[in-house]
């Protein structure tokens, strides 16, 4: 075959300044809010409050810090006790959502059963349904289970978690051959102790993205209508009475949500070079 018959796929280099220069201004307008919170949070009221409003900042100071813990220092529970929720519910949750959803996908990837392809096509069906439609159905639930005004209300309905399973199942199919299963079961290796020390070493960027959106989506949350109890309040609730300020405190609204914007960044740095190689190989197949 003449070598003129060859298609070339590489770009130019003009190509990849182009590339790379889109790249770029998608990225800076993605952290535009981000940095626009840190800049208002630094602002004093009377910048706060000029027209017409400006995006920087001239005389930065930290005030909008320092006054919140006057803010929240007439709450009847203390602030550790919010805290100590957030964190609690989230590292919990975080912890039995992959395990829940790596054993599931486990199963549905390297056991021979009958409805197996039923199964996962209902996990892939149920991606579409918004968490919003499941509110009244969990409700009546936790209703009739006496479960209001518990941790269980913010536990149990993340552990059942469509986009985990789909996830580490394309992922556990794509990285683990059945012989090194074979081998394992040859050596004596149950079920359970493959999927603990052989399963989940191997896919742990795949576990890692899932820690990724679990932590955000809990670090966030704020339930409404199912937890009465100030004292099993999130972070997150006693926060948003702070930004509901106006715009007197906007500066402190602005300071709320760059302290609570910290935590799931941090996971994030932690677990990126992961969510990258889960990103660029589940799901793929020859």
């Amino acid at each position: 075959m003449k070598t003129s018959q060859y298609k070339r796929y590489t770009r130019t280099r003009m190509g990849n300044i182009i590339y790379f220069s889109v790249l770029l201004a998608l990225g800076c307008f993605m952290i535009i809010p981000m940095v626009y919170s840190i800049i208002t949070s630094l602002k004093p009221l009377d910048e706060l409050m000029i027209w017409p409003p400006r995006f920087f900042v001239k005389r930065p100071n930290l005030l909008n810090y320092f006054v919140l813990p006057t803010l929240l220092s007439n709450l009847n529970v203390p602030l550790s006790r919010y805290i100590f929720n957030s964190l609690f519910i989230s590292f919990v949750t975080t912890f039995l959502h992959i395990f829940v959803a790596s054993l599931a996908a486990f199963v549905l990837s390297k056991t021979d059963y009958k409805g197996k392809k039923i199964i996962f096509l209902v996990v892939q069906f149920s991606l579409l349904y918004n968490a919003y439609t499941l509110a009244i159905p969990q409700y009546l639930i936790f209703s009739k289970l006496h479960l209001i005004n518990t941790y269980l209300v913010y536990i149990l309905p993340y552990l059942p978690s469509s986009l985990g399973v789909f996830l580490i199942k394309q992922y556990i199919d794509d990285s683990i051959p059945d012989t090194l299963l074979e081998a394992a079961k040859i050596d004596g290796a149950g079920y359970f102790r493959t999927y603990w020390h052989i399963v989940m070493p191997i896919i742990k960027p795949a576990w890692m993205t899932l820690a990724l959106f679990a932590f955000r989506d809990m670090w966030g949350m704020s339930p409404s209508g199912t937890i009465f109890n100030e004292e099993l309040k999130t972070l997150p609730t006693i926060m948003g009475q702070v930004v509901s300020g106006g715009i007197a405190r906007a500066g402190n609204a602005m300071a709320v949500s760059v302290l609570l914007m910290i935590p799931p960044v941090i996971v994030y740095l932690i677990t990126q070079s992961n969510v990258i190689e889960t990103m660029s190989s589940a799901g793929i197949k020859d």
